[in-house]
């Protein structure tokens, strides 16, 4: 799923012109749009925090919490990415914006603290419990993994690696002085449909500023304002 960026100008052209609040170029509004999707993008992993510490833990395996949802909006950019064997037992992560779980021969490994990590590799009490891992300042890697008692260091390690959305551009060629829709140029946004609004009232927001227009700020802030609590309801 994306959303068509040429749908979201549109959009925010006939909204800014709105009794006559100004124009948009092309490059103004590419600039914005970027600014946008990554604000929301960013907004995924502070809302999943909330979301995940609030919510009760359910028992069925039901797709309406925000959690599944925010899952839902990072998939497209999530992909299960092996980590590379370092040296004195440390593994290295690939580049990402974001890390996240971490599986070792399939087995999810829980994160303990780097005390924690040494204190549980050396208790025959937690050898049977599941593989664990500590982050690391060391030059050598950036995480160890244990798992019954030793270093992990062979087998299959992998990580949910979360990268960054594509840049996005309406793409236009200029006719008689008016830039028109060019889709063979063009970079749609890669955030989930359900986005659409909010990117149009981001853009907006940011927008107004740019063109100098307190009243569309004043409005389109509102607007996500109220976006907001209802998300946090």
């Amino acid at each position: 799923m994306a959303v068509s960026i040429d749908t979201v100008y549109q959009r925010v052209l006939a909204l800014a012109n709105k009794e006559q609040r100004g124009y948009i170029t092309p490059q103004e509004f590419n600039l914005l749009a970027n600014q946008a999707q990554m604000t929301i993008f960013e907004s995924y992993f502070y809302e999943k925090n909330r979301s995940d510490k609030s919510e009760d833990v359910r028992a069925d395996d039901t797709e309406t919490s925000i959690s599944k949802l925010l899952d839902a909006k990072l998939r497209p950019f999530t992909t299960a990415t092996a980590l590379v064997s370092g040296s004195n037992g440390y593994w290295v992560y690939p580049e990402a914006y974001q890390i996240g779980l971490i599986y070792f021969n399939g087995v999810t490994c829980k994160k303990v603290s780097q005390s924690d990590l040494v204190r549980y590799a050396g208790s025959k009490r937690h050898i049977s419990l599941e593989p664990i891992y500590a982050d690391s300042t060391s030059t050598s890697g950036d995480v160890r993994i244990y798992n019954n008692g030793s270093t992990v260091v062979s087998g299959s390690v992998v990580c949910d690696a979360v990268t960054k959305p594509n840049s996005v551009t309406w793409g236009y060629v200029v006719i008689n002085d008016k830039a028109l829709y060019n889709a063979n140029t063009t970079t749609d946004f890669e955030l989930h449909d359900s986005e659409e609004d909010t990117l149009v009232n981001r853009v907006l927001g940011m927008a107004g500023i740019v063109i100098n227009k307190v009243g569309l700020v004043q409005t389109i802030s509102q607007k996500n304002l109220n976006e907001q609590q209802l998300q946090t309801v």
